[in-house]
């Protein structure tokens, strides 16, 4: 793992170098294995929270972990390449887009006790463009190497406060083009449907039942690059007690190393049908 700059990764991708790496501000991470015509990304996977904004910050440790997606980097860790947000989303959301980044209140309560300085917006602010600095150089250079790609975009979702029976999986297409990849979009919420999880769950998957796929990071991939899908895959959060905060590592285990066959599978399907 190495510690680069923003313009050093961006060169290692023009260059087509394999390589792991921290931004220098810590705020995301990166992995190329290997060039192939898929990616993973995290975006909310990270848990830090700078200190300049502990003593301003009405939402506890555990407030935070709540509403985070622990895990889904661990989720796609093998594939060769991953991207991942290592800040909390909030401190700023890389999901989001800018003018929206950086949560006034979440999820009905005030996030700040006194209003964020112009300098601390700053900085969230010039880390999430960073983020999507690098997004933009990764998609461009994989699809002029490959033509077609796809995108994993890994979430995980509360379902305790839903009301109702809720999937293990849910997949947001309302913004990707399903006339073009309905096919792609209905073997990947089928193959997640087949997965075999432990203590006897059984794995559900819907389209659009929980959750519509309205994310900045697909919509900002969808916008700008024609010929890749993004695939917005939200897990309940079956993997971990969401009150105790406490994680099912055989859980966790059991959906990384079957997605370690399955999303491979997709994504090699999915290349052979549209490169």
């Amino acid at each position: 793992m190495l510690k680069l700059s923003l313009l050093e990764i961006i060169e290692k991708i023009n260059n087509q170098e394999i390589f792991e790496a921290v931004s220098d501000d810590y705020s995301f991470s990166i992995k190329i294995d290997k060039y192939v015509p898929y990616a993973c990304g995290a975006v909310h996977d990270g848990h830090q929270f700078r200190r300049s904004l502990w003593h301003n910050c009405l939402h506890t440790e555990y407030d935070r972990w709540f509403e985070e997606d622990p895990c889904t980097k661990e989720f796609v860790k093998t594939h060769p390449i991953v991207i991942a947000g290592c800040d909390s989303r909030f401190e700023y959301d890389l999901n989001r887009t800018p003018a929206n980044a950086i949560y006034e209140d979440a999820w009905g309560k005030k996030l700040w006790k006194d209003p964020l300085p112009e300098h601390e917006h700053q900085i969230s602010l010039q880390k999430h463009a960073s983020f999507y600095e690098v997004v933009d150089a990764l998609i461009k250079k994989l699809e002029e190497l490959f033509g077609a790609v796809v995108v994993y975009d890994m979430h995980s979702y509360n379902w305790r406060r839903w009301d109702r029976e809720v999937p293990v999986i849910n997949l947001g297409t309302a913004n990707v083009d399903n006339e073009r990849f309905g096919k792609e979009i209905e073997t990947w919420r089928q193959s997640l449907s087949e997965l075999v999880l432990p203590g006897g769950m059984t794995s559900t998957s819907k389209i659009n039942d929980t959750f519509q796929g309205n994310g900045h990071f697909l919509k900002y991939i969808t916008e700008k690059f024609k010929n890749t899908l993004v695939l917005a895959t939200e897990f309940k959060k079956i993997y971990c007690d969401e009150v105790g905060q406490v994680i099912y590592p055989e859980v966790v285990t059991a959906i990384e190393q079957q997605l370690q066959h399955k999303l491979k599978e997709h994504a090699d399907a999915f290349y052979k049908a549209h490169s």
